[in-house]
């Protein structure tokens, strides 16, 4: 069951993180793969500011981070 919740947040993080880069998307089924990378992403990232996600709503906010930072990276590379 945790593994479908991640997927659906990871999902749903990605589509988030379209919505909020304007633009800088790549679809919604790669956004949602993007998400799903992302929140891992962001577990990391918030690990390492010593950040903890509590709840749902914690873990979407994290995998919205990641996946924003993730679709920032990739769209910088991409331009390159």
């Amino acid at each position: 069951m945790n593994l479908i919740l991640f997927l659906i947040i990871g999902g749903v993080a990605g589509w988030l993180a379209g919505l909020i880069m304007k633009g800088r998307g790549f679809g919604v089924l790669a956004n949602v793969g993007v998400g799903i990378v992302g929140s891992f992403l962001g577990g990391f990232v918030f690990r390492l500011l010593g950040l903890a996600a509590q709840g749902a709503v914690g873990e979407l906010v994290t995998a919205t981070v990641g996946a924003v930072l993730l679709l920032a990276i990739v769209s910088k590379i991409r331009k390159s």
